[in-house]
């Protein structure tokens, strides 16, 4: 796997991937999401960890083209994998996952003093719904607004809501951690929640490289 494609460490595109690495990036690429998100394997980060593999999401607005990538999106995020072999002790294993997830937010929601604990609570709920194992999960809810005056005035408030989170996973699949990501944006962008273990078929898309 070559760093062009999503994927990289500090060896060489010739290199062999760690097994636990391998599988983890097969496992992502392989995976289906939900019809409402669009998937695309971007550049990772190079040194945070020898091993990474990044991801980025959206939720365009119902009825946007599937090949339109200049529309607007309820929600956009990214989703980064990151791998040790030697392992880190704030990981308790070898591999952490890094989500980010933005999202437009009703400017009087933003008020909500309950807003940062429901926000947390739907990334626990999505990795749990989709019976994800983790471990050492942490992470930020974040609003923001801004309203305008004077001149600006006829401009209307806006706010927006951000996640950061990070989690170390127990199993070397991660099917089930993509998809409770992808949840995440879903609830993010008001996307009402499918019900687990039902397919949604209709739309599906392999993650593109």
């Amino acid at each position: 796997m070559s760093v062009p494609n999503g994927a990289g460490g500090v060896g060489g595109p010739s290199d062999p991937e760690p097994p636990a690495f391998a599988l983890a990036v097969a496992s992502l690429r392989g995976a289906r999401p939900r019809p409402e998100v669009r998937l695309s394997e971007v550049r990772p980060p190079q040194r945070l960890a020898p091993y990474a593999i990044a991801i980025s999401g959206s939720v365009p607005l119902p009825g946007s083209l599937a090949d339109d990538e200049d529309g607007d999106d309820l929600a956009t995020g990214r989703l980064v994998v990151l791998h040790d072999p030697d392992g880190h002790e704030s990981w308790h294993g070898c591999t952490r996952l890094v989500a980010y997830v933005r999202a437009d937010l009703d400017p009087d929601m933003a008020g909500d003093p309950m807003l940062g604990s429901v926000g947390w609570s739907w990334l626990l709920e999505a990795l749990a719904g989709h019976g994800a194992k983790v471990t050492a999960a942490g992470g930020t809810v974040t609003r923001a607004s801004s309203e305008s005056f004077g001149a600006l005035s006829e401009q209307r408030a806006t706010a927006e809501l951000e996640i950061r989170a990070s989690w170390s996973p127990l199993e070397d699949d991660l099917t089930a951690h993509l998809a409770g990501w992808c949840d995440l944006l879903c609830y993010a962008a008001g996307v009402p929640p499918v019900t687990p273990g039902v397919a949604s078929l209709a739309g599906a898309r392999v993650l593109r490289p």
